[in-house]
């Protein structure tokens, strides 16, 4: 059948790394944090990739690092993207029919979970910036391939939810306790 490849996408705060790397583990698939790759392809953190170029540097960053991504897969794997990735249409593009999935919260709990680590998110700002970026990416993320509100759920629980709508456990037994987990590609919760 080939490679399959998972894409989480959502806004800041919406738990696309947390959840990626418990989805990866359950499925004994491979998790990539496309925000990590980027900084480790361009030898500078996100913040300073914005500093230096601004948004539209990033973004070609973003893209190119997607495309280098998905050509070299070489097993089933779990994408976390950043917020904005899949808002740009040559992204979804390159992400073609592979399953997407987004991962949905009221704005004002997307504030609060990103607060944490501000100083990796460029572009969070001020409440009423942010929920008017929220708004203007919103369309974007609801064309994904699913939705799965995460408010109120634990990860365990948004993970099954997303096994069981796109079909990913059909082919893998229910896993029982903690199964071993694969390398992940970043433990940072990311700068989207």
């Amino acid at each position: 059948m080939g490679v399959l490849a998972v894409f989480l996408v959502g806004f800041m705060g919406s738990g696309k790394t947390s959840v990626g790397q418990e989805l990866g583990g359950r499925l004994h698939w491979d998790f990539v944090d496309l925000d990590a790759r980027i900084e480790s392809r361009e030898h500078k953190s996100i913040p300073e990739i914005f500093r230096q170029g601004g948004e539209p540097a990033f973004r070609l960053a973003e893209t190119s690092a997607l495309r280098e991504l998905i050509a070299s897969l070489a097993r089933n794997t779990v994408i976390a993207l950043g917020g904005g990735a899949f808002t740009q249409e040559a992204n979804r593009a390159l992400i073609g029919h592979s399953p997407s999935v987004f991962l949905e919260a009221p704005v004002d709990e997307l504030w609060r979970r990103s607060s944490e680590d501000q100083e990796l998110r460029p572009l969070r700002k001020h409440p009423e910036q942010f929920s008017r970026l929220y708004a203007e990416r919103l369309p974007c993320y609801r064309s994904a391939t699913i939705t799965v509100v995460t408010s109120g759920k634990d990860i365990p629980s948004i993970c099954l939810e997303i096994e069981r709508t796109l079909g990913l456990r059909d082919s893998h037994p229910a896993d029982l306790g903690a199964p071993e987990r694969p390398a992940a590609t970043s433990e940072r919760g990311g700068s989207k």
